[in-house]
């Protein structure tokens, strides 16, 4: 059973992610994808959209929620701005935190049997997708590319992952308590971020990851 769960999550992600006229495939959890290979290869181009699909139907956290084919969150053309020194490095921040909370939720999903971080995770695959892809339009460097799972450059977020897996390792209620954690982390990042941007196409990936965190943070709660 469990196995089929994890199949499924992945195909859910099995889309394509469009961002600036460029279409990235979301990869399987387990391959190389955006957690230990390089970012992907892009073109400059107008159009943005979150691709593939992701939905908490059955968890009780609502009927799902698309980015993509379905459930287009993105504007068929969403300009490419301009970022200070500052908002450069809160993308590359962004990063960090989208990879940690897929490798953690990675680890609770093979120790406990609860199809919620499966589900989650394949989302975060997406959303790091979406934060390299941004990251590639704006010449920021990428701290997560070729880092293994639960490794990570920053010496900060490396000792908030740690310090929330061994959290999550006591028991289930205690996975979920640590996966809440990493969301508020995220909404109040991704809030704070979005103070004083005036880049289009990053307002929009912020604005709907945003919108992805709280439905993460109402699915791990419920």
């Amino acid at each position: 059973m469990k196995s089929i769960t994890r199949r499924t999550a992945t195909v859910l992600v099995a889309g394509a992610l469009g961002l600036g006229g460029l279409a990235v495939a979301a990869p399987a959890l387990a391959g190389a994808g955006p957690f230990a290979g390089p970012a992907p290869t892009s073109t400059a181009g107008p159009g943005m959209g979150f691709g593939g699909g992701m939905g908490f139907g059955g968890m009780g956290s609502g009927g799902g929620m698309g980015f993509g084919a379905g459930g287009c969150v993105g504007a068929n053309t969403v300009a490419q701005g301009t970022l200070t020194p500052a908002q450069k490095d809160m993308l590359a921040s962004m990063a960090q935190e989208e990879k940690l909370a897929h490798d953690l939720y990675a680890a609770f999903a093979a120790r406990y049997d609860a199809v919620v971080f499966d589900r989650v995770g394949a989302a975060e695959t997406q959303h790091l997708a979406v934060v390299r892809t941004l990251a590639q339009r704006y010449d920021v460097s990428d701290p997560t590319a070729n880092q293994p799972a639960g490794t990570f450059t920053d010496s900060a977020v490396q000792a908030s992952y740690d310090e929330l897996l061994k959290r999550g390792e006591a028991n289930l209620a205690a996975a979920l308590a640590a996966a809440q954690q990493v969301e508020r982390d995220d909404i109040a990042a991704l809030t704070a971020a979005l103070g004083g941007l005036t880049a289009p196409d990053v307002q929009r990936a912020y604005t709907h990851l945003l919108m992805a965190s709280q439905m993460h943070l109402a699915a791990f709660t419920r």
